[in-house]
């Protein structure tokens, strides 16, 4: 009997795949619990996990030489996380991954996925089109940062997922925004000091 939980995920993941063809990669399918501070995939790591987030909240970080960590990017619930640098560039991750706060995920190995569904044309069409996904996350990601002022990124993620404010410490958010802690601080006081339209 197929799980309508996973076969829901990969149907939304591979884009036109039947459920019957799906039946081996779904059974390779598991459930993984992290618990809050654990890493999910390390920096230097070339990880094919490709994770969905049932519950939960991951962050990808970045480590400069003088030790200053830089948040890349967050993945909440409903949302895949995976080293893009593995998945799609077959690298080491040049970042690490760890829960935030405790995080259920259904995992698969990507090869797997590839292995299963060699050979397969709609799988190919379904492959290029999350190759397309993950791109264009990655552009969205710059293109804030050339068109947007910093106010503006925040505005954005709040209206994205308004929780964040709650479950991310201020440090990381700024790092997120690319901004300083005492910025974002300015930033909110002038949200704050504006009057409702």
């Amino acid at each position: 009997m197929l799980d309508s939980e996973k076969t829901a995920f990969y149907l939304g993941l591979f884009k036109g795949i039947a459920p019957e063809d799906l039946l081996k990669v779904i059974h390779a399918t598991q459930q993984r619990v992290l618990e809050p501070g654990e890493i999910y995939i390390r920096e230097g790591e070339n990880s094919p996990r490709l994770g969905y987030i049932k519950e939960g909240l991951i962050r990808s970080y970045h480590v400069n030489e003088k030790g200053m960590e830089s948040t890349v990017l967050l993945r909440w619930e409903e949302q895949i996380v995976a080293s893009y640098d593995s998945i799609l560039m077959q690298r080491p991750s040049r970042f690490t991954y760890h829960a935030l706060e405790k995080t259920t995920l259904l995992e698969v190995n990507y090869h797997l996925v590839e292995q299963q569904l060699e050979n397969k044309p709609v799988f190919e069409k379904a492959r290029y089109h999350f190759v397309l996904d993950m791109l264009a996350q990655s552009l969205e990601r710059i293109e804030t940062f050339v068109l947007l002022t910093p106010e503006e990124r925040y505005r954005q993620l709040i209206k994205d997922k308004p929780d964040l404010l709650q479950r991310v410490p201020d440090k990381h958010l700024a790092t997120l925004l690319g901004i300083t802690p005492v910025s974002l601080s300015r930033i909110r006081k002038r949200i704050q000091s504006k009057p409702s339209r």
